[in-house]
């Protein structure tokens, strides 16, 4: 088999927190033509390109606006592929894969709205008639988190529960809040102030469901036994019934204390009731009002802790053979930081695109389409301190 020609890749927003990562991975393949790091700040872009030149890629610095359409599409027009790491995604993820569909250039981002996500899966028709092919989500959750829900529930005939799981304050061996809040967590943290509040999408009783927020759920993990987390608006739970004809239920949770939970539930419910903005309670995380604490204290004494659950895991239910199995996939290793561990991820599906494993047009989750022993073989390569595969990055437990 002859090797797929090099191809030039956009890196949209390339020059940020969680594009560097990505660019960086992409840098080091060598089968690259020229990478282009597309970013809104010129200079960080041209640092970028400086720190990582005398490699065997060409880097292009690049000044974009991704709320432009013309110059996007006249950006992406001679590129064969374009990674997406700008946001909120809630506002640039459609127009921007619109673009790449536009101009027939495949695509790949970090999306983790489940709002737009239900957008993007619409385009899936036109993706197709234009022979391009978009997996979206390919982060840390979604991303990381889709895969190992495909390592779990592989293992069932059928599917009746299907849950992912992330660490909010609980140890993990990837966290590294110290270096997150270098690079900067503003902006992801309004997001999560978003997905925190109003209504977020489940899967419930084998249907969409609107449900609240921070919904406490139970689960029983093989091999750990019982401990309790709380929902979260995500994509997981619009994509994964979709790839994995989940016959009952699904939702992405938090893994968190009781008395952060309880103070997350007082923020939401000061935003729900207009009394905060997204903004404002993003802020109130690192400079909590007294008042409001006090709230969260007496709210704290009627909510369960996690008990024994991993930080990071997916976990499935259902049948094999005819008898009722559950799957647990646990990350025990990860890249440090939020954006190493976001930016990385979507390298390494971007690396299944360009080599031609992953040649399916339409608009994809990550589990739909991508090679899960791939995925964290390669992965085990950027966890820190780096693993000999994916045997020493996922434990899969059973019952």
């Amino acid at each position: 088999m002859t090797e797929p020609d090099k191809r030039t890749v956009v890196a949209l927003g390339g020059a940020g927190a969680m594009g560097a990562p990505a660019v960086e991975v992409l840098a080091a393949r060598g089968d690259i033509a020229e990478l282009v790091i597309a970013d809104r700040d010129l200079d960080a872009a041209e640092r970028l390109a400086a720190r990582l030149a005398g490699g065997s890629t060409p880097l292009t610095p690049y000044a974009a606006d991704a709320t432009d359409p013309v110059r996007l599409r006249a950006l992406f027009r001679d590129a064969d592929l374009v990674i997406n790491t700008t946001g909120p995604f809630f506002r640039l993820g459609v127009p921007v894969l619109r673009a790449a569909i536009d101009t027939r250039t495949d695509y790949a981002d970090i999306c983790d709205d489940w709002e737009p996500t239900l957008e993007m899966l619409a385009l899936d028709a036109e993706a197709r008639r234009a022979g391009v092919t978009a997996v979206i989500g390919a982060g840390a959750s979604p991303g990381t988190s889709n895969m190992l829900a495909a390592l779990a529930a592989r293992e069932l005939d059928t599917v009746d529960d299907l849950h992912t799981a992330w660490p909010v304050d609980v140890p993990f061996v990837g966290d590294d809040r110290a270096q997150d809040s270098a690079v900067g967590l503003s902006a992801a943290t309004v997001h999560w102030m978003q997905q925190l509040s109003g209504t977020i999408r489940t899967w419930s009783s084998g249907g969409p469901a609107e449900r609240p927020p921070l919904e406490a759920i139970t689960l029983d993990y093989p091999g750990r036994g019982k401990g309790t987390a709380y929902t979260v608006g995500h994509p997981e739970p619009v994509t994964l019934p979709r790839t994995r004809s989940v016959t009952r239920d699904s939702t992405c949770v938090m893994v968190v204390r009781p008395l952060t939970a309880a103070y997350l539930m007082t923020l939401r419910d000061d935003i729900d009731r207009g009394r905060l903005t997204l903004e404002e309670a993003a802020a109130a995380l690192d400079d909590p009002a007294a008042r409001r604490l006090a709230r969260s204290v007496a709210n704290r004494l009627s909510l369960r802790g996690p008990g024994a659950l991993p930080a990071f895991f997916a976990l499935a239910a259902g049948s094999r053979d005819g008898r009722p199995h559950t799957i647990g996939a646990r990350l025990v290793a990860s890249p440090r930081g939020m954006a190493r561990a976001t930016g990385i991820p979507l390298a390494l599906a971007a690396g299944q695109i360009l080599d031609g494993s992953v040649r399916v047009p339409g608009v994809h989750a990550p589990d739909a389409v991508l090679d899960p022993e791939r995925y964290f073989d390669e992965l085990a390569a950027h966890t820190d301190p780096p693993r000999g595969g994916r045997g020493e990055v996922v434990a899969v437990d059973r019952a």
